[in-house]
């Protein structure tokens, strides 16, 4: 009881500070960073260039990028269709933030990284619960170091506190790391009970408002708790924002938001998490970041989403995308664009800078393979097409005419609604809903003939890393549509569906 009494008087005048603090930064204007051309930062347009024409070339699926020296964008791009103001499924990107919330609690006096786990929900707790679970804290839950052999059910209709602290714990907490997502929840949990309101609210005026990120929105569990560990939607600039927060050491439009120790602490190597120096998954583990080569750290998502924070550099690299081979990005980054920066101001380069501004502003995805409609294919599309029985329930498939002459739309018929997807051919039309992996997503879509009887629809679901395949193959009468995500954290094959062409009324 001694060292928690102490603990709370010392944070008694810091909690004061924060909340006067908290006042004033709800009231400053929400601004964009500010923009720079490279070499004013000290940075290579042409080796910049080399990067993304090296990114655009290997990595499967780049949705968009932003790099900051010095505080200062000084290249930004994204692949159409995903824009600039779309916010993006960030996954375990998410854990970085929940960290965050974490350090202002801790900075106001609500709680410690000493305290025991079981002392915010006892009623959740086991009836014996065991020596291990007891010794839990909150710490153990920051480094991913819980004694959990194995995770529980993370999906937000299985995980709880209750769930959590029903989990074996078979190591003693501190000394086992293992990846732990529903580890995070808890923390969300946490703050949230001594809060009384969702992390993300919590975090309104004290993260999101004074980095002027605007409309966050985090997922939730069946009982209305923010899920922590993956769930939370912001644009690119506001991956940005975060980095340069952290790089700032916590300091914001000259204005102290979280304190330096907590960044130094969650940012530095507080468990091993094993020995190859290759890996960026080897270097050590902080508070809910990862220690990365080149003395960088970063917090990072599934399928690539990156907020990467370098010191030694004064920057800051934020990156959405679909991957599957996460290191490959970061094994880009370090490859190509680090040679970039230089250690002071270069001279202006305005051909390459040029050059660099114009690739950056016409980025695309690969749309659907395929060509316009060969003269002998758009009597298919004039049909409708009633579906044999299948698991997504579809029962009809036609098409109507698009926006504009290069597009068309497809309509899917189920048994309480009616889905259209506008596509154009070649290029991307924003339009519709599809399912490509975790609830309906809005998309975009392109389209290509592969021959006079097959049709291939690409939908990109922009506010996430996935898109999906279509292919309609037209039979003699009949229909076979084959369909593949391009990511999935199970198996992404999906069954062929079967359709037979309706006689004209």
């Amino acid at each position: 009881m001694y060292h928690r009494a102490v603990f709370y008087k010392c944070h008694a005048s810091a909690l004061a500070l924060w909340i006067s603090l908290s006042l004033n930064i709800v009231l400053a204007t929400p601004r964009p960073l500010p923009r720079s051309t490279p070499e004013a930062q000290g940075v290579s347009s042409e080796v910049l260039l080399t990067f993304l024409q090296a990114a655009d070339r290997q990595i499967e699926a780049m949705h968009s990028i932003m790099i900051l020296r010095h505080g200062h964008v000084v290249a930004e791009g994204w692949w159409a269709p995903y824009q600039p103001n779309d916010p993006h499924e960030l996954y375990s990107l998410s854990k970085s933030f929940t960290s965050t919330a974490v350090g202002f609690a801790v900075a106001e006096g609500q709680m410690s990284i000493d305290d025991e786990i079981l002392r915010f929900f006892p009623a959740e707790a086991p009836q014996e619960p065991s020596a291990n679970l007891k010794a839990m804290r909150i710490r153990d839950l920051l480094t991913m170091s819980t004694g959990h052999q194995d995770e529980t059910a993370s999906a937000p209709d299985k995980i709880s506190p209750k769930s959590f602290l029903a989990h074996p714990v078979p190591f003693k907490p501190g000394t086992h790391f293992k990846y732990n997502t529903p580890a995070t929840f808890m923390l969300s949990a946490i703050v949230q009970k001594q809060a009384g309101l969702p992390i993300v609210d919590y975090l309104r005026p004290r993260l999101f408002e004074p980095l002027g990120i605007e409309n966050p929105v985090w997922s939730t569990n069946f009982q209305g708790t923010s899920l922590g560990g993956y769930g939370l939607r912001v644009r690119t600039e506001d991956i940005a924002k975060f980095g340069q927060l952290y790089l700032n050491e916590g300091r914001w439009l000259n204005r102290q938001i979280l304190p330096r120790s907590w960044i130094q602490q969650a940012t530095s190597k507080q468990t091993s998490n094993g020995s190859n120096p290759r890996s960026d998954w080897d270097q050590g583990y902080g508070f809910q970041f990862w220690r990365c080569k080149n003395e960088a750290y970063r917090g990072d998502g599934a399928f690539g989403q990156y907020c990467i924070v370098i010191p030694k550099l004064d920057a800051v690299i934020a990156i959405t995308s679909g991957v599957k081979d996460m290191q490959s990005v970061l094994d880009l980054v370090w490859d190509k664009a680090l040679p970039a920066f230089a250690p002071k101001r270069l001279k202006p380069n305005k051909p390459a800078t040029e050059t660099l501004k114009g690739v950056l502003s016409n980025l695309q995805v690969i749309p659907a393979a395929g060509s316009k409609p060969p003269p002998d294919s758009e009597g298919f599309l004039a049909h409708r097409y009633q579906m044999d029985a299948n698991e997504q329930k579809l029962i009809s498939l036609s098409f109507e005419p698009g926006p504009n002459p290069n597009s068309r739309t497809l309509v899917l018929g189920y048994e309480d609604r009616s889905v259209r997807i506008p596509f154009a051919y070649g290029s991307w039309i924003r339009g519709g809903t599809l399912d490509p992996g975790r609830g309906t997503e809005p998309v975009a879509s392109s389209g290509g003939w592969l021959d006079s009887a097959t049709l291939q629809i690409k939908s990109c679901a922009y506010e996430t890393p996935f898109h999906v395949t279509t292919t309609l193959r037209f039979i003699a009468g009949e229909l076979r549509i084959e369909t593949q995500p391009n990511l999935g954290f199970t198996n992404t094959k999906r069954p062929t569906l079967l359709g037979r062409r309706q006689a004209s009324p």
